[in-house]
């Protein structure tokens, strides 16, 4: 049985579409041949019988930003989905109410979605992805799928990452992700789409479902734009 979002689109417009304010870039810009490297070392490990995967645990679900041919909903072990990279005061958050990002951090199992990039200009397609998540090598996971495991790569968050940030109570996280908007938009819209493409997917992560539930709560309290 489907199971009732209690975050709306009407809740989530209570709140400012986006707002002007920046504050400064945290993490330094990496060495210029990152992403290239990068690329490069991830097409080498790719196993040919399986092809490319990612696994996909936030905006990639709705958003892959590359040419995907096939997605399948996933599980991995080891790790868990987390609003760990923060305090963001660009894009989704300002220096006022800054917002936090959702990556994969130690711990735990994560369900998710895993994307099959088509292999037609695989390289150019990961690179232009590699630029728009956090500089950092992503990681290999053993993703379980209903047709077996799939090699997939991932995006997640090491310690040493200027911009971690374990995450704090759930209350604090959700006044947080409740009030955070920024130049492309709010955090609870992030939250909506995340929770409704998972639903979408048939999966139902617990953690991500108590926190539309508690930011619904917070967004109910404010007037109607």
């Amino acid at each position: 049985m489907q199971r009732s979002i209690s975050l709306t689109r009407a809740l989530v417009n209570r709140l400012p579409d986006r707002v002007d304010a920046e504050g400064p870039v945290r993490a330094s810009a990496p060495d210029p041949d990152f992403y290239d490297r990068t690329a490069d070392a991830i097409l080498e490990a790719v196993d040919p019988n399986h092809g490319l995967w990612i696994f996909a645990i936030g905006s990639l679900i709705w958003n892959p930003r590359c040419p995907v041919i096939d997605r399948r909903a996933a599980l991995v072990r080891g790790w868990r989905r987390s609003f760990c990279i923060g305090p963001m005061m660009r894009h989704r958050g300002n220096p006022d109410a800054p917002g936090r990002m959702l990556s994969l951090d130690r711990g735990g199992e994560c369900p998710g979605v895993v994307l099959q990039v088509d292999s037609e200009n695989q390289r150019d397609s990961l690179v232009a992805l590699l630029n728009l998540e956090p500089p950092i090598p992503p990681v290999w996971v053993e993703a379980e799928t209903p047709h077996g495991m799939v090699p997939a790569i991932a995006f997640a968050i090491h310690p040493n990452f200027p911009m971690y940030s374990p995450e704090p109570p759930e209350d604090e996280l959700a006044d947080l992700l409740a009030s955070a908007v920024g130049t492309i938009g709010s955090m609870a819209d992030y939250l909506l789409n995340t929770v409704t493409e998972l639903e979408k997917a048939g999966i139902h992560d617990p953690y991500i479902w108590r926190m539309q539930e508690m930011v619904a709560e917070r967004l109910a309290c404010l007037p109607e734009r």
